[in-house]
């Protein structure tokens, strides 16, 4: 009897997917149907509303669904849907060592609170999952999981209306970390941590887990990180050098594995070229932490074996190779005869990834549209475009701003010194900005947009 599962790999009782019972079996087919019925309706991606189905009936679903597998845990404020995709896409590598030929379930639409999860894990049975958490969550989900691995990328500011204070964030990460903390929690606790080395929150949280690989991947925005979380004095840092308390020991880790431009550089100078079709150098970065999460997932001694880690690595990579876009992300539109290229950022750090892709591009004279909302999925707090450097963007051909908050975003472009123009919604705003830009060498149009205004950009013009 099918419990589980839509497609093509469902588990049936017995034979790979957990033997449910009636409760959890019962729930798992609402979950499906439930989700089934939201996307045939249209009313959206059919990724939460069953997930909170199942968890009213069986609320310890997310517990049983993960029995029986390898789980992946990604978590961080920025970049983690991104990383998700690539490490997903790593583990559904045919032959790749150590797995199955069935592709990890995944919640690669980015719902990434238990409802989400508990949806991805009963869309089909796969011995793996990798699922994307939000920074909030990630306790429960180590209690509930008992992951193989935890991927940790970095911390920062955002939604700060929901989120609370970074530093408080990192501390439930340390406490969910500790393995000694497990023993009343149900769960087993975190194999391997995978964390970054050059963030260091991400460093004090996971300094507690018995077993972490150090990754240096650099760090976009240290404005959230300039305390030491142990003592409270500052942290000095150096280029080059990483980073360190003015007053006690701590300091940041020597990483195993680390970036150095495009390459994956491992301890004894094992060389691995990160080549994506992804762009930018924080997609560099995710990639290396995927890599990384994958080799310790899938090679038993890759934390603490150079050549299992390479082995791991170069496989991983390679897998990623195809990877082009990540839920709309980074893709190219056509708008009246005009590349648009869609780009997402949600927070200070991440417009400030976004900005260093825009100068990588060397396109100084290209359009750029930044489009700002503020719903619940946004944060209904814009007070933090006053620390995004929109200063970088003074000598752009054309800069339009819109969205439902366009008129502080205009604010905030004038005090930052940026020639530009309004408009009242998105495709007014591509309109003017393809208009402008036709004929003028400039090779396409960047879209940069926050959550809810990057999800409604217009299907066609």
């Amino acid at each position: 009897m099918r419990v589980l599962g839509t497609v093509d790999h469902g588990p049936e009782e017995g034979r790979g997917g957990p033997r449910l019972g009636l409760r959890s079996s019962l729930a798992a087919r609402a979950v499906v149907a439930a989700n089934r019925v939201v996307r045939s309706a249209r009313f959206g991606q059919g990724t939460v509303v069953g997930g909170r189905v199942g968890l009213a009936i069986a609320p310890d679903l997310l517990r049983t669904l993960s029995m029986d597998r390898s789980v992946a845990l990604v978590s961080g404020t920025n970049g983690k849907t991104t990383t998700t995709r690539l490490l997903a896409a790593a583990l559904g590598t045919p032959g790749a060592p150590g797995l199955s030929s069935i592709p990890p379930a995944s919640n690669v639409t980015g719902a990434n609170m238990p409802e989400g999860h508990v949806a991805a894990l009963c869309e089909r049975w796969s011995p793996t999952a990798v699922l994307e958490v939000d920074e909030s969550y990630l306790g429960q989900l180590v209690v509930a999981t008992d992951p193989a691995v935890v991927v940790l990328l970095n911390l920062s500011r955002d939604q700060l209306d929901r989120i609370a204070e970074v530093r408080l964030v990192a501390e439930r990460w340390r406490t969910a970390l500790d393995r000694r903390n497990a023993g009343g929690g149900g769960g087993g606790g975190v194999t391997v941590v995978v964390a970054n080395a050059d963030d260091p929150l991400v460093v004090w949280a996971a300094e507690v887990a018995p077993a972490v690989v150090w990754v240096g991947v650099g760090q976009v925005w240290d404005e959230d990180s300039v305390g030491c979380p142990r003592c409270g004095a500052s942290l000095l840092r150096a280029a080059g050098k990483g980073w360190r308390c003015a007053r006690c020991s701590f300091a940041r880790p020597t990483p195993s594995v680390w970036t150095d431009g495009r390459v994956l550089v491992q301890e004894g100078g094992v060389r691995t070229a990160i080549d994506l079709a992804l762009p930018g150098g924080f997609n560099v970065a995710n990639a290396a932490m995927a890599a990384v999460g994958a080799a310790v997932l899938c090679e038993p001694g890759a934390a603490t074996d150079r050549a299992d880690m390479t082995v791991g690595c170069r496989t991983a990579l390679a897998a990623m190779r195809e990877v082009g876009e990540v839920g709309g992300r980074f893709d190219t539109l056509d708008w009246r005869g005009v590349a648009v290229r869609r780009l997402l950022a949600k927070n200070p750090a991440g417009w400030v990834a976004m900005f260093d892709l825009l100068d990588e591009a060397e396109e100084r004279a290209g359009s750029v549209v930044l489009a700002i909302n503020a719903r619940m999925a946004d944060g209904l707090d814009t007070s933090w475009l006053w620390d995004v450097p929109f200063e970088r963007l003074q000598d752009r051909r054309v800069v339009v701003a819109t969205g439902e908050r366009a008129r502080d975003l205009a604010v905030r472009l004038h005090y930052a010194g940026v020639d530009h123009v309004t408009a009242p919604d998105v495709r007014a705003a591509l309109d003017y900005a393809v208009g402008r830009t036709r004929g003028s060498g400039a090779p396409h149009v960047d879209f940069v947009g926050n959550y809810t205004a990057f999800a409604r950009f217009p299907a066609a013009p």
